[in-house]
């Protein structure tokens, strides 16, 4: 049932809350490259590219469970999650459960070819511990920062660089899974492979988004392996419903599941990855043997900062460099509290134009700090030698004078207090895409927030013993250097783990150490904003989480700002226009997931409210 938050669960925001990337349109490989580096490099400051298509949008409602959650972008996914919670398991297994059938049945998104940031807690009555998890690919040994310029110096064509074997970073999610589930699994690993392995033999039926995906991709069915799984004989895409088998990761799947990562990692199957990624026929890459069996994921400390709402304060948590996720979302809502006006509640789903103006002036704040200075830590040093000092509230209060009544368009960098001035240049604005957002809730008081991806809708286009390699490497600045020839800090490095924007999230109350909220969402740079909107939805104005994020989305990158097609008013859009900004409507496909804890009114007692996008295929499942 759906219900309003301030008429069930009141005591969740004055009590425990409140006192609390679209796919490329079929073209051919042989397109003008002029043609599309000019069309790149136009999306990249106009409107931000999202790594799906869009799709219906349907009506989900809040589903209340009492004591687990699992909201993932498939149904078949959270059935898989649900079923390892109820078999004992914990969230990190459901989890691994979850990311197996989803690298199956959603391949566009994610899989074991790809990465992932997972923010895991565990409550012990008063105590708490917090890990972040860091499966982020990482660049292979032989390559150098020119890696995505050709022979005249220049940047290559986004997908001339993605398509292929170059663009393919070393796959670091199940590493970083067994990282995760050597501390926190409760379920023997092999068990957890369980549904995907039988859903891989016996098949499942294509969903309409997948079906859509395959539909609109021009490279995909370039790669011999990729076209026969996904397509018929004519070059059609098998049609919604028809049930595709892949007993080809079944069988990579089962001998994970019994050897442990190294069955991916080392012998025949990174064999193939090597050989796929090196012989590409017009677009090789450098990845060795040693690339993948040197592969570690880390273990990193989560970058927490406080936000209050009213007299309640909390404690927002997320991923740290290589993601800028959550230094973005701390510095927009850092920098809000300094705003002209106080955060207006969307009245019917339409969000107010005076209070959009200001969000997008702190958003552009926020993405030129982002281009300044965030890249894989163990490369590029912290301002101040502390990330959080670009969180920092009296760096903030000043960046806040910069938020005028007319559009910034495209802001400045700061400076954070007691930090050197950057020898880094900014980099350049470019199209981001990617991922799939996973929260999870256990009985045993664990929660999760993952994050992962394969990039670009179908990554590189490469298919190897029945799973999709990314193309992470173009998350790095294609340019390394400016006019200057200073370098850019997140530009491609061997060994080098590219920045992200990927934002898993989780909140707590700051008094009681008790987690209040676990969110993400996928979609290239817009995460950031999609997470923001969800935040913002339940922690200030009192919304559930589904109406939260069916809430229209909006950002900004720089100029302009972006708006969810058809859902703002022509004032809206008039507007902000008139304050100077240039704005796109577009459609954002962002695929949130939420999951709140409510408080029942009857007898105090706890329980877990959660949505999931209806912009996409997400289901919540629980107890």
């Amino acid at each position: 049932m759906k219900m309003h938050l301030r008429t069930h669960v009141i005591v969740l925001v004055m009590g425990v809350i409140c006192l609390l990337g679209g796919c490329a349109n079929r073209q051919s490989w042989a397109m003008d490259n002029k043609s599309e580096m000019q069309t790149s490099n136009a999306n990249a400051f106009t409107s931000p590219l999202q790594p799906e298509i869009a799709s219906a949008v349907k009506s989900n409602q809040d589903v209340i469970t009492q004591s687990t959650a699992v909201a993932s972008a498939n149904p078949l996914a959270s059935q898989a999650g649900l079923a390892i919670l109820q078999a004992g398991g914990s969230a990190v297994d459901a989890a691994i459960a979850v990311q197996m059938v989803l690298g199956l049945v959603e391949p566009q998104s994610s899989g074991i070819g790809g990465g992932a940031f997972l923010l895991h807690s565990t409550s012990a009555g008063a105590a708490r511990h917090l890990q972040a998890f860091d499966g982020r690919e990482t660049a292979p040994e032989g390559v150098d920062e020119n890696l995505f310029l050709n022979a005249q110096g220049q940047p290559l064509p986004f997908y001339q660089a993605a398509v292929g074997g170059r663009s393919v970073g070393i796959p670091g999610t199940l590493k970083m899974l067994a990282m995760a589930h050597q501390q926190h699994g409760k379920l023997p690993w092999a068990q957890l492979f369980v549904p995907a392995i039988q859903l891989a033999k016996n098949g499942f039926a294509i969903s309409p988004r997948l079906h859509a995906s395959l539909l609109a991709d021009a490279y995909l069915p370039l790669d011999p392996s990729a076209r026969t799984y996904f397509y018929q004989a004519d070059g059609a895409p098998h049609s919604i419903a028809y049930v595709l088998r892949n007993p080809e990761l079944a069988e990579v799947l089962e001998r994970i599941a019994k050897e442990g990562v190294d069955a991916f990692y080392k012998g025949d199957v990174a064999r193939a990855i090597v050989d796929k990624v090196q012989q590409h026929p017009k677009n090789p890459g450098f990845m060795h043997l040693q690339d993948l069996a040197q592969y570690q994921a880390k273990e990193r400390q989560a970058l927490c900062f406080d936000h209050a709402v009213g007299r309640k304060l909390f404690e927002i948590c997320g991923f740290p460099p290589p993601s800028s996720g959550a230094i973005a979302i701390g510095q927009i809502l850092g920098l809000l509290r300094h705003a002209s006006l106080p955060a207006r509640a969307p009245i019917q789903g339409i969000v107010d134009a005076d209070w959009l103006h200001y969000y997008a002036q702190a958003s552009r704040l926020a993405f030129a700090d982002r281009a300044q200075y965030v890249a894989d830590p163990d490369f590029v040093e912290a301002p101040a030698d502390d990330w959080r000092s670009l969180l920092d509230p009296d760096y903030l209060k000043i960046r806040a004078q910069l938020m005028g009544s007319m559009s910034l368009k495209q802001a400045p960098s700061g400076i954070p207090l007691r930090a050197k001035k950057s020898a880094y240049a900014p980099m350049p604005d470019q199209i981001e895409f990617g991922t799939s957002h996973i929260s999870i809730v256990d009985a045993y008081g664990n929660a999760l927030a993952m994050t992962t991806t394969i990039e670009d809708a179908f990554g590189a286009r490469q298919m190897v013993r029945g799973f999709l390699l990314n193309n992470e490497l173009t998350d790095f600045s294609f340019v390394p250097r400016d006019a200057q020839e200073r370098p850019i800090a997140n530009r491609v490095q061997a060994r080098k783990r590219p920045r992200s924007s990927m934002s898993p999230t989780l909140v707590f109350d700051k008094a009681t150490g008790e987690l209040v909220m676990s969110a993400g969402s996928p979609g290239g740079a817009m995460i950031i904003h999609f997470t923001t909107k969800t935040l913002l939805g339940v922690l200030h104005w009192g919304m559930t989480p589904q109406q939260a994020i069916d809430l229209p989305n909006f950002g900004a990158l720089g100029d302009p700002m972006v708006l969810e097609e058809k859902r703002f008013p022509a004032e809206t859009v008039h507007s902000l226009r008139a304050r100077g900004a240039q704005v796109r409507e577009v459609p954002l496909t962002s695929g949130l997931q939420a999951i709140v804890k409510i408080i029942k009114l009857e007898d105090a007692s706890t329980q877990w409210m959660s949505g999931t996008d209806p912009r996409r295929e997400g289901l919540v499942l629980g107890q």
